[in-house]
């Protein structure tokens, strides 16, 4: 369902559909919907920047937020790089990947990262749907056509850990994805990734780090909780989360 207006290209509206209901990626028991800006819209690119501001993130060409009936679980949250300090957990995960090597590189898709973002969902999301995803499944889905992405490298002698995909914007990062090496995974390399990144963002002058969805009590998605300060969208602004 789309908005009753189509939008001209001098004009300042852009469509919205919602999405029919389909299986929720984080609770089995559930059913999901998405709000979802129009794929088809060129200016896309410059919307992008704006919709992370009203809690919309991007997978692939889609930018998307969830808008399910009765379910507000999913809520969009994201770091204050400037109010940023690591509490000691964190300071350990720095300590322990020390050696560990951070190069940006262009959202351009080579057989060594593919190889690894295929070991970490063999291990990490077996008969999740997406053990198949092959080069054509991780350019649509990491990269896509319009997006302004790079791939943050993490490596210990040369041996590729890590790759976080990580959208710029002129005031923002956004976290699209980190996918890791499954045997080393006790190294907090998940962390290190966001850590590594409000470094980054920081160091650009960049006001903020989007960390996509928050689910309170959600295993794979609590984690991001651990991030002081953080703040939360509630459908009409940011404020920090105290929950």
């Amino acid at each position: 369902m789309s908005t009753d207006r189509s939008p001209r290209q001098d004009d300042d509206d852009l469509r919205l559909f919602h999405t029919g209901e389909h299986a929720c990626g984080y609770w089995p028991d559930r059913a999901a919907r998405d709000l979802v800006l129009d794929p088809r819209d060129p200016r896309l690119v410059d919307w992008y920047p704006h919709a992370l501001g009203w809690g919309f993130r991007r997978s692939g060409d889609i930018v998307y937020r969830p808008h399910c009936n009765g379910c507000r679980a999913c809520v969009a949250v994201r770091i204050p790089v400037g109010r940023f300090r690591p509490d000691r957990s964190q300071r350990r995960c720095l300590a322990r990947n020390r050696r560990v090597e951070m190069r940006v590189c262009a959202a351009q898709r080579t057989e060594e990262q593919l190889a690894l973002y295929r070991r970490y969902l063999a291990a990490r999301h077996a008969g999740g749907g997406m053990d198949d995803h092959g080069a054509t499944e991780f350019d649509q889905f990491l990269i896509g056509s319009w997006s302004e992405g790079r791939f943050l490298e993490f490596r210990e002698n040369g041996r590729l850990l890590a790759v976080a995909v990580t959208d710029v914007t002129q005031a923002a990062l956004s976290a699209v994805y980190t996918f890791y090496e499954p045997e080393a995974g006790s190294r907090g390399l998940g962390t290190l990734a966001i850590l590594r990144q409000i470094e980054w963002a920081r160091r650009e002058h960049r006001s903020h780090l989007y960390l996509g969805y928050w689910i309170a009590g959600h295993p794979k998605m609590d984690y991001k909780r651990r991030f002081h300060p953080l703040e939360a969208f509630d459908g009409r602004g940011w404020h920090d989360l105290t929950a």
